[in-house]
């Protein structure tokens, strides 16, 4: 699989490659996109990780209550880390999450779903006991071409200060 993505709107003012805790501001809200998600990709995925029929059997999923294959959630929530990772997480100040408080899946990705993220910057603050960085915490969304929430998440992020 190929991903080549881009900022659909404002982008940070600072590069990937050169974004520190201080260039993430709260309130501010960004979207990135997009990724066609293929049956092909949504089988494979489920037969190496989540091989439950509504995933697999394409017979047995056209008799589901979804009426068709459906990507597990773990797709959909690697594709979001994908997009996150491209373009949201900084690649020289990111020192990894201490996790996140909900995953959510309000909506199956079906195939031929045409999805794009939407992170809104929800705190960033210095951390209390460790000057040299922040946390950063977001509400991230996949959504389909049609504005459907298909995962929401809410993820915090350690990141470095900048240096000097």
């Amino acid at each position: 699989m190929t991903i080549s993505t881009r900022a659909l709107g404002t982008d940070f003012a600072a590069p990937i490659d050169d974004r520190y805790f201080e260039d993430y501001t709260a309130g501010a809200v960004y979207e990135y996109g997009h990724v066609t998600v293929s049956e092909a990709e949504i089988l494979e995925f489920a037969r190496r990780f989540d091989p439950q029929p509504i995933h697999v059997d394409p017979d047995f999923a056209a008799t589901g209550p979804f009426k068709g294959i459906i990507a597990s959630g773990w797709h959909t929530g690697s594709i979001m880390m994908r997009l996150f990772a491209d373009h949201v997480l900084s690649r020289v100040a990111s020192l990894a999450s201490p996790g996140l408080d909900e995953l959510r899946w309000p909506a199956p990705v079906r195939p031929g779903d045409v999805l794009r993220l939407r992170v809104a910057i929800l705190e960033a603050r210095p951390s209390r006991s460790k000057p040299d960085r922040g946390i950063v915490r977001t509400r991230a969304e996949l959504l389909t071409q049609d504005d459907q929430i298909v995962l929401s998440t809410l993820p915090a992020n350690l990141l470095s200060r900048r240096p000097g």
